[in-house]
């Protein structure tokens, strides 16, 4: 799913930490890296919102449950 306009990554990424399975950031290169992994959240977080927002991003979850959280969180953040 493309995500757009995270306005605050750090409530964003306590939402992932609730998920019960793999999230992934997938890459322009189409890499694709755990969000849950604190290694890979430093690196995104310095990378690609060093402006404190997140523009757009695309993110795989694996687990239809977790899906639903994170549609829930982007309806309901705004």
């Amino acid at each position: 799913m493309k995500i757009m306009n995270i306005d605050d990554p750090e409530k964003f990424f306590e939402v992932v930490n609730q998920c019960k399975g793999t999230v992934e950031l997938v890459t322009k290169e189409g890499d694709r890296l755990n969000l849950k992994s604190q290694l890979t959240k430093y690196v995104a977080i310095t990378k690609l919102f060093a402006d404190n927002a997140i523009p757009e991003m695309e993110i795989v979850a694996h687990e239809p449950e977790d899906v639903s959280r994170l549609l829930d969180y982007l309806v309901n953040a705004k």
